[in-house]
């Protein structure tokens, strides 16, 4: 690992941290809530290859054997989090089982029933169904296309259930990457209930690896061959793929056969969504995208329909029988899930867009391997891009016409229909779905660019952020975790979640409209989550103020990776990457379950960072449901902060302090000291030379106050101290 710094114990500190104050406790491995575990793929993703790039480094020179290799920010982004959210698609979309099988999905189903009865064995069984025999020659062509063998028994799925249980019913074995049977879970463990967001986290995570797995193609070699506008995988003048000219999609084998996968399932769910999960408050049923107004009665998706399986014979997966509706609300979190999951595929599919990197989408989407958008290439029938564009439509006016509280200018949380089939509106409206509509409109607003639904978005963005500013931030600094409308804030501790997911929501609506205020607010937000909530000893975050049991979920793991990352991107935080590491080491590995050859690891836990390998156990690769860590101050942590001997004083003060501590070689020493709010009051720097450090602040024109010191080394933070200005 590429070491920056090295202070009087820094190491100390840095090994503690990680294992003689306190461990990591998980206290739940069993349940895999697909809504969350998911969120935190996208974030993890956002967070791998993207970040590390974002950074400035070079993505080839990393290698997953090499661990912190060239440094550890790299191999933290680039390596670690980029794979953990592969691993986390990759159990839920082709090992688990956890959800509907393609083969009774929409558009199989459909093309099957168009099939002479003489199909049938064709390339399966001859067991009475088309279905299997349509499944698998889809594959094979998949399979073609990218000059791949596909996987022995997968578990290809087109809806995913809620939840499942993490203990395999096995042992897994050694060929679990090329074999994906001893990784199936328990199907009698689920809960087979459909939910939004639990399909539309899973489809957005499909979205980001099908764009990055087919924005390139390859050779018979796995050679790279970059799109140039002018090559492509398909014959001469047709869409359909040449086996002989040696270009394959995909920037290899693998991912061009996953990333084809990948494109199907997202594109029979959102099919099957429009077509069965529509509901008017008294049955589900189908919604035309074409001429949907909700003014005319609203179809919406409700947050729980239970599924009824049934056997069709054996050998072939259960099929769906029967849909219910077990919970008739509209959750936001639920809808705009899969409104960021279908608009960023209308981005990919979109035949106007001639931009370089969609050179290779457009042989992705000319009529083969699937069809183009109507109108393009002769298409009469709506597309892959009309079905995510109009399905995209359907939801944003939805959440236009049951969340939107016009006159309050803000999204509440839930919904429902009344007898009459009229929206009624909740009160309620928490930070992470506050913040989170607002991606999800930015999202709306590139997709309907020229359409009144753009302005609708744009709007809807501005005063969602200006409602944030108005009610969610207290007095002393940190968001609110809710607000309700007509009461006012929840005045609970405050969560890291709602921190990180508000501090997030601002630098997008920053992103999306240049206003510097919102920039300004996240980035003072920033400050106040890293001041109260990061722990520098233990180099862990604290998941509520001033409660030093720390209790770590997906859900807000998801939402610290994005708050971080976004913070560093976008608001340009020289800390945020590091720390981002030292939780990601601290915090996300220890959540992990086991891990693949992909992160390094050949067998049980060879690459030593206390994730065992998956062969031979009977856990996949997700992240636990619970963990818990104690901040509580120790003996041993006691005596390190002595050696370390940082102090800031007089405390209180008037005009000036000092921070004093000792440095071992030479090094850029940072002090920042801001309000309780997160807002930046001074900050001096310096060059350190080895030896006994005193930096004097000037706080002759501050006010009298609490403030916050904190303390940075070549960007890194070792401390933050409370100081009062009288």
């Amino acid at each position: 690992m590429k070491k920056l710094i090295k202070l009087s114990v820094a190491t100390a500190i840095i090994g503690l941290g990680q294992g003689a104050y306190a461990q990591l406790v998980v206290e739940n491995d069993s349940i895999f809530t697909t809504k969350s575990q998911m969120f935190l793929a996208n974030e993890l993703f956002e967070s791998g290859e993207p970040f590390a790039e974002a950074l400035g480094y070079d993505l080839d020179l990393l290698d997953p054997l090499v661990a912190n290799s060239p440094d550890s920010i790299s191999y933290t982004t680039g390596i670690e989090g980029y794979e953990y959210s592969r691993y986390l698609l990759n159990t839920l979309n082709g090992r688990s089982g956890m959800g509907l099988h393609m083969m009774w999905s929409p558009i199989i189903t459909a093309n099957a029933a168009m099939q002479p009865s003489t199909f049938d064995g064709t390339f399966a069984m001859n067991n009475g169904y088309k279905e299997d025999d349509m499944l698998m020659m889809m594959i094979g062509n998949f399979g073609m296309n990218a000059n791949f063998t596909p996987f022995a028994n997968p578990f290809p799925q087109f809806a995913e259930f809620t939840s499942g249980n993490t203990n395999l019913p096995q042992t897994v074995q050694a060929n679990y990457e090329s074999d994906f049977g001893s990784t199936r879970w328990d199907r009698s463990l689920m809960d087979k209930t459909l939910n939004l967001g639990s399909m539309g986290q899973s489809m957005w995570k499909q979205y980001w690896w099908a764009q990055d797995m087919l924005g390139s193609f390859h050779d018979a070699a796995e050679n790279d061959v970059a799109p140039d506008g002018t090559n492509s995988p398909d014959l001469q003048g047709s869409p359909n793929f040449d086996p002989n000219n040696n270009i394959f999609y995909g920037g290899n084998n693998v991912d061009g056969f996953i990333g084809q996968i990948l494109t199907a399932e997202s594109i029979n769910k959102t099919k099957f969504l429009v077509t069965n999960m529509a509901y008017n408050g008294t049955s589900l049923g189908m919604v035309d995208p074409a001429t949907y107004d909700p003014a005319n009665g609203i179809q919406y998706f409700p947050t729980k329909i239970a599924v009824t399986e049934s056997m069709v014979m054996t050998g072939l997966p259960p099929k769906m029988s029967a849909l219910n509706v077990t919970d008739a609300n509209s959750e936001i979190f639920d809808q705009l899930s899969f409104l960021l999951a279908t608009t960023s595929f209308v981005d990919m599919m979109d035949p106007n867009n001639n931009d370089a990197d969609h050179y290779a989408y457009k042989e992705v989407f000319d009529g083969f391997p699937f069809p183009s958008a109507m109108g393009v290439n002769g298409a009469t029938q709506p597309g892959p891009f009309n079905l995510m564009k109009g399905a995209s439509k359907v939801i944003f006016l939805n959440l236009m016409a049951m969340h939107y509280n016009s006159t309050e200018g803000t999204f509440v949380n839930t919904s429902s229909l009344d007898g009459a089939g009229n929206a009624v509106l909740g009160n309620a409206v928490s930070a992470e779905n506050a913040a989170y509509i607002i991606k999800a409109l930015i999202n709306v607003s590139n997709a309907f660019v020229g359409s009144p639904l753009k302005t609708m978005a744009d709007n809807a963005i501005v005063a969602q952020a200006n409602y944030i500013l108005a009610n969610f931030k207290d007095a002393n600094g940190g968001f609110y975790n809710n607000f309700t409308i007509g009461t006012g804030a929840d005045n609970s501790a405050k969560t890291i979640g709602a921190n990180a997911a508000i501090i997030n929501g601002l630098y997008a609506a920053y992103e999306a409209t240049s206003n510097a205020t919102y920039l300004t607010a996240a980035n003072d937000g920033y400050n106040f989550m890293i001041n109260n909530f990061y722990v520098p000893s233990k180099q862990v975050y604290k998941t509520e103020m001033n409660n030093n049991t720390a209790t770590y979920t997906p859900w807000n793991m998801a939402l610290v990776a994005g708050a971080l990352r976004q913070a560093s991107i976008v608001g340009t935080q020289a800390d945020a990457a590091k720390i981002y590491t030292r939780i990601s080491k601290n915090v996300f590995n220890k959540m992990l379950l086991s891990e693949g050859d992909a992160t390094g690891e050949t067998g049980n836990d060879s690459d030593g960072d206390g994730i065992p390998y998956i062969v031979g156990g009977t856990k996949p690769f997700v992240f636990a449901a619970k963990g818990t860590y104690s901040i509580e101050f120790t003996g041993i942590e006691n005596n390190v902060s002595a050696q370390l001997n940082l102090k800031v004083y007089p405390n209180p003060t008037t005009d000036y302090a000092t921070v004093a501590f000792n440095l071992d070689q030479d090094a850029s020493v940072t002090i920042f000291v801001y309000d309780l709010s997160g807002k930046l009051i001074t900050s001096t720097q310096q060059n350190g030379v080895p030896g006994a450090q005193k930096i004097a602040i000037n706080l002759s024109n501050t006010a009298k106050g609490n403030y916050m010191v904190k303390t940075l080394v070549n960007n890194e933070p070792i401390a933050i101290n409370k100081l009062i200005v009288k």
